[in-house]
């Protein structure tokens, strides 16, 4: 029986594994399935020291980013946005403040943060004080402190 040939995976592939991982697998599958369709590479010693600092790099790149985004969250910690709606008797805006609407407003104060980035579960629809999620990062959020008012007038 021929030994299992140890491959590293470009790609998630059921079953297998993640992208970076080395696997064990049949000579057979690496050979005619795996490899060919650049789901992975033969696990050498360059081909696994390449892929290491591929990862280093990656998780370097990644803890940098969380460090913007923890400061970023900082100077938006003390945020509040206030919109001034129409509104019915029954304090219902005739429209409604939306994830975008917030991602708007922040842009305006210098923040550059798209709508998707905005984790309310619903727009806005009634007169009052919402706190609204911004993920900044996987692992970075920040809350948003967020008034509607009448409209004067």
């Amino acid at each position: 029986m021929a030994k299992n040939t140890e491959v590293i995976l470009r790609a998630e592939v059921e079953d297998l594994g993640h992208a970076g991982e080395v696997v064990e697998v049949a000579p057979g599958y690496a050979r005619n399935y795996l490899v060919p369709r650049g789901l992975a590479y033969i696990a050498t010693e360059a081909n696994k020291h390449r892929v290491s600092q591929e990862k280093k790099k990656y998780e370097e790149r990644l803890a940098e980013q969380r460090q913007a985004a923890e400061a970023l969250a900082g100077e938006m910690a003390e945020i509040e946005l206030t919109f001034h709606e129409m509104a019915g008797e029954e304090d219902q805006l005739y429209g409604s403040v939306t994830a975008a609407d917030i991602s708007t407003a922040l842009s305006e104060r210098g923040f550059d943060i798209d709508r998707g980035q905005v984790r309310i579960d619903q727009p806005f629809k009634s007169l009052g004080e919402f706190e609204a999620p911004v993920r900044l990062h996987p692992e970075v959020s920040v809350t948003i402190r967020v008034r509607v008012e009448r409209q004067p007038g």
